[in-house]
């Protein structure tokens, strides 16, 4: 269904490093806008493209604090701009656990830490030691906020939380919303970080990580008509899964994705590994999503 791109890997190489845990959004008066982890100095990082193919060099928005106990290390971020104001959700790491925490910029690119705690912590059972891989929906008023929680290596279930100011967060009592379908070969392990986007006829379109085991993934797609329950897959599931030999030989991570309605088309960008190295890749696939195409 998806076709990778002829120049994949499109973004990241030797000279910058591990890339990874993209989250790509059209900015109102401007390029498009790709924010994600950079490995290197264990920071957030942005690029920007005017095609979606060719980005800028990465630029850190956002460094560890390692004085606060919880941010030794910076990543898997998503950025919303609300008014005048980037906000950014973002994971901090240290000893063993992940936490989600909230930065401000009013330039979108020098980000500010909005206190000092974590907005999010691992406080339920289901949670294990992490939670991560925020992706945030700002909708009515209303801060929504998808979530991964479970082991720090890799997460084992997706999660919802709401807010009114995106910092105190209320986490949905029927978590988690999303778990694997052991008897799905490409989720079996579990799932992982996701992206979650409206759509006109379906709700919303969840697109997620499947693990076939701990170091095999691959990217998916699910629809729910309220984006929280009531899950339905697509049928072509895994969408984009790697491809022996190449830059992705080992596994597909975090998708990030958009629909160009003049184009008629989706694009998907994503992390593949191989061996210790990830970059950026994109695949593409013609027509949108109908009913049609999900269980």
């Amino acid at each position: 269904m998806f076709i990778k791109h002829p120049e994949n890997p499109i973004y990241g190489g030797p000279e910058t490093g591990t890339l990874f845990d993209v989250y790509v959004w059209p900015q109102p008066d401007g390029p498009l806008r790709m924010d994600f982890s950079w490995r290197t100095n264990d920071t957030a990082a942005v690029a920007f493209s005017e095609d979606g193919v060719h980005w800028t060099p990465p630029r850190s928005t956002l460094f560890p604090d390692p004085s606060s106990g919880w941010e030794d290390l910076i990543n898997r971020n998503c950025v919303l701009k609300i008014g005048d104001t980037w906000r950014m959700w973002y994971t901090g790491q240290a000893r063993g656990h992940s936490f989600i925490g909230l930065a401000e910029s009013d330039d979108g690119l020098t980000f500010r830490r909005v206190g000092a705690e974590p907005v999010l912590f691992p406080e339920r059972p289901w949670e294990g030691a992490s939670v991560m891989n925020p992706c945030v929906l700002y909708e009515n008023g209303v801060y929504r906020m998808w979530y991964s929680a479970g082991e720090t290596y890799e997460p084992n279930v997706l999660a919802y939380a709401v807010s009114n100011d995106g910092v105190h967060w209320r986490k949905s009592p029927i978590n988690p919303i999303f778990v694997n379908a052991p008897g799905n070969e490409y989720e079996r392990e579990r799932i992982g970080g996701c992206q979650i986007l409206p759509h006109r006829e379906l709700g919303y379109l969840l697109f997620y990580i499947g693990y076939r085991d701990i170091h095999t993934a691959c990217i998916c797609c699910a629809y729910s008509e309220n984006g929280v329950t009531q899950f339905h897959r697509c049928k072509s599931n895994p969408l984009i899964t790697p491809t022996a030999g190449e830059w992705d030989a080992d596994s597909c991570y975090k998708p990030s994705a958009l629909y160009d309605a003049e184009r008629d088309e989706w694009r998907i960008w994503y992390n593949g590994r191989a061996g210790g190295m990830e970059y950026i890749g994109m695949a593409t696939k013609q027509g949108d999503f109908t009913r049609a195409d999900f269980e």
